[in-house]
């Protein structure tokens, strides 16, 4: 039997064929730690610089505004738990979006039970942010805005840039976590006017145990692991040199490949959806329908379970409900119950994520498996 055709780019990604090659000498033979000063730690020193430039030249940052860590969850974390930490008491009010990742939650919820204060700002029916509820929000006290830039379960797409308007002004640090649009759509930092953005290598074809944060120059940041100075003091701990060397390929390659892959991703997508809608009239789409992500499509199935759904076209489709991270729950998803969408559309939810390999013949017959599973249960 072949494996089920791919839908769960959002989920994780293949190590591409190029990225692999590069990582593979660090797992072999160059086996130094970067802060020995003999020439197998100056080799291994000089690959970690090289993918810094690589990181850095992918989202319009200078080098020295990189910082390796082991996943977005832990950049996040640093994110949001660095900033509190060099601001101390001087403001404690964290402001972020209805829909975050639980890598942002999680920590605002540490946050609150260390006494700050966490403003949670509903989005629309789209999963978009309301701009004007988050103006409505920002006060003297508020340190730090935490918006993600595109939603992992929707793809819907945030303003972020006229989220930066406002926090500049007022002098609020801005965070995105920028984990899924990574590879999908054009980033760059002062076109965006964050502070600090998060990054995922499995996200965009490196392998996973592997991210960076991006930190402004001049940005309140300390870290919050204690041990030695790597990563300029904001995250001690030996390098992971080969995964540090793939995502500095990874980003060679998505920046190479961005405006094609982008438009490939986006036709497949759309093949996809039209497929499905033509056969299921009733099918609902999730999410904005122009600012989302070119890979994702998450949509409703009527009257059925789309955990069921996927569990009956398991064989020719591997796909998902909603984020890896928390799918295996028959909750409704808190994304889409913060977008006001009904229970019985939620329980049919699927979503689907194509990526750079995504072929026509595998949207034709992943569609195929879909619709055939949806029949045979909306029969029964």
């Amino acid at each position: 039997m072949r494996d089920p055709i791919n839908l769960d780019h959002n989920a994780t990604t293949p190590v591409a064929p190029e990225v692999l090659d590069a990582m593979l000498p660090w797992l072999r033979d160059q086996f130094g730690n970067p802060s020995s000063t003999h020439p197998f730690g100056r080799r291994a020193a000089q690959a970690v610089t090289t993918a810094r430039h690589q990181v850095a030249d992918l989202i319009g940052a200078q080098p020295q505004e990189i910082v390796f860590t082991g996943c977005a969850t832990e950049a996040n974390n640093l994110a949001l738990l660095g900033v509190a930490r060099a601001l101390g008491t001087a403001r404690r009010h964290l402001v972020i979006s209805a829909i975050e990742h639980p890598a942002v939650m999680a920590p605002a919820v540490f946050l609150r039970e260390q006494g700050w204060d966490v403003t949670v700002v509903p989005v629309d029916g789209f999963g978009r942010i309301s701009l004007e509820a988050l103006e409505r929000s920002l006060r003297a006290e508020t340190a730090l805005v935490s918006v993600m830039h595109a939603n992992n379960e929707v793809g819907t797409v945030q303003p972020i840039r006229e989220i930066a308007r406002l926090t500049r002004e007022r002098g609020i640090v801005l965070h995105t976590d920028a984990a899924q649009s990574t590879g999908k759509l054009p980033l760059h930092v002062d076109e965006l006017g964050v502070d600090l953005l998060t990054l995922a290598g499995h996200k965009f074809y490196a392998p996973k145990g592997v991210g960076a944060l991006y930190v402004r120059s001049g940005t309140p940041i300390r870290s919050v692991l204690h041990g030695a100075e790597q990563e300029h003091g904001l995250r001690p701990g030996t390098e992971n040199v080969a995964s540090i060397v793939a995502l500095g390929a990874a980003a060679v390659a998505a920046q190479r490949s961005l405006p094609i892959a982008s438009a490939h991703m986006r036709e497949m997508r759309d093949h996809l959806h039209r497929r499905l809608a033509t056969a299921i009239p009733e099918l609902k789409l999730n999410g904005h329908p122009e600012h989302r992500l070119p890979n994702t499509l998450h949509v409703s199935f009527p009257g059925v379970s789309g955990r069921a759904l996927l569990g009956e076209a398991a064989d020719a489709v591997a796909a998902s409900v909603g984020s890896a991270c928390h799918s295996e729950h028959d909750a409704v998803s808190g994304v889409l119950a913060a977008m006001g969408v009904d229970a019985a559309r939620a329980a049919g939810a699927v979503r689907l994520s194509v990526g750079r390999g995504t072929t026509v013949d595998e949207v034709e017959r992943a569609a195929e498996a879909l619709v055939c599973a949806w029949q045979q249960m909306h029969t029964r």
